[in-house]
């Protein structure tokens, strides 16, 4: 029997225990503005990844909850280490969504999806392993669990910089997708906010005294929504403006919030210039008006580059050895963590987790049946990664 089987093998039957894990997860809120609830859930995670040889650092946060960081004993480098990531939060504030729910062959709740579900495979796959080969017979782990990820990760990112730098992959649990399509490539995303400033005055007394605020942002907006480009995967959306008082006073205060969207970190410094360019053109429409922009690039894309896809069709395999799906996942228009890791130059894939859908909704779920083949999966891949250069 091989090393990979022993794991399979311990895996099997399991999946009673996997759900148990899962729901003791999900009864808790872990709203990202709600640290409490997430301090409980790392907590359980301490005990979950504990129980399978993982050392634990607590990564303090002063306003969410706190970071975690788990390491395998076998190096103190992080070159050549397998990276695994996931996210503690939930988008769910309390009282709007809450308990775990077994309905038939699926499991509902806040989070069950994304992805609490993809946390405890992590740790029982990493368990199979130490309680059969151990751990020290595959490459360096890295796991790194966040709790700001549903807000981008303000203070995650630095701390997967801090801790994974290095590695040779990184995999990522999120929701599961149809089909267990794995992810490989992600739109960069990003906000801003602009607010134009101009005069106030009567508009029937003496309008022509005035600098319409409203007008310079419309003319603002009319140029940045021109630049969405489908083709190139490049998308504006001005979601909510405000500004004026009343209809008859010409007003000198406005404000947009807009989203982007772009698939190659080139593209989204062009449009992040163009944006500029565009309220300087705006203002000049308007004299006398200013346009102030705020924001930017939130997360870079997980761009599909020759690394990402050689490490998807090495998991791919595993994938397909443990009965799951193994096709690779088209491009996904939100960002994650992975975007983080490959931005470090880190081969990474992401869709990891449980099989499931409705993530971000109150029907949030995840077939049972794909607790222990995604479990399988991962210990088979861990192993496998292991056989190459670990540095």
């Amino acid at each position: 029997m091989g090393a990979a089987d022993e794991a399979v093998k311990w895996l099997d039957g399991r999946q009673d225990e996997i759900e148990s894990a899962v729901a003791a997860l999900v009864n808790i809120n872990s709203y990202t503005d709600n640290p409490g609830g997430g301090r409980q859930v790392g907590a359980l995670l301490r005990e979950l990844y504990g129980a399978a040889g993982l050392e634990a650092a607590v990564i303090e946060s002063h306003r969410y909850a706190d970071h975690l960081v788990f390491r395998s004993k076998a190096a103190a480098s992080n070159k050549g280490a397998i990276a695994l990531l996931g996210h503690l939060d939930t988008v769910f504030p309390p009282g709007t969504f809450e308990a775990y729910r077994r309905d038939g062959e699926l499991g509902r709740g806040p989070g069950v999806l994304d992805m609490k579900g993809g946390l405890v495979v992590v740790g029982f796959a990493i368990r199979a392993l130490a309680q059969t080969i151990g751990l020290g017979a595959v490459a360096p782990l890295r796991i790194v669990v966040v709790a700001d990820e549903e807000v981008g990760s303000p203070e995650g990112q630095q701390v997967i910089a801090a801790s994974v730098s290095g590695a040779q992959a990184a995999l990522v649990f999120e929701a599961g997708r149809k089909g267990d399509a794995i992810i490989t490539s992600r739109k960069g995303t990003g906000g801003m906010t602009a607010v134009a400033t101009g005069k106030a005055a009567h508009a029937g007394a003496n309008h022509q005294d005035g600098v319409n605020a409203i007008w310079a942002m419309a003319a603002f907006i009319e140029r940045i929504q021109t630049l969405t480009n489908y083709d190139r995967g490049v998308t504006i959306n001005v979601g909510k403006v405000t500004g004026g008082q009343g209809k008859n006073t010409v007003p000198d205060h406005a404000e947009a919030m807009f989203d982007l969207r772009f698939v190659s970190t080139s593209d989204g410094e062009a449009t992040i210039e163009a944006i500029s360019r565009a309220a300087r053109e705006a203002e000049a429409k308007v004299p006398g008006s200013t346009i102030t922009l705020s924001g930017g690039i939130a997360r870079k894309p997980l761009e599909r580059s020759p690394q990402n896809v050689t490490l998807f069709e090495t998991y791919a395999l595993c994938a397909k050895e443990s009965g799951l799906g193994f096709t690779e996942a088209a491009l996904i228009g939100g960002g994650s963590d992975a975007s983080t890791t490959s931005a470090l130059g880190i081969a990474s894939i992401d869709g990891l987790g449980p099989r499931g859908s409705g993530f971000h909704t109150k029907d949030e779920l995840i077939e049972l049946s794909s607790l222990v083949p995604k479990a399988q999966a991962l210990a088979r891949a861990l192993i496998k990664l292991s056989e190459g250069p670990r540095g």
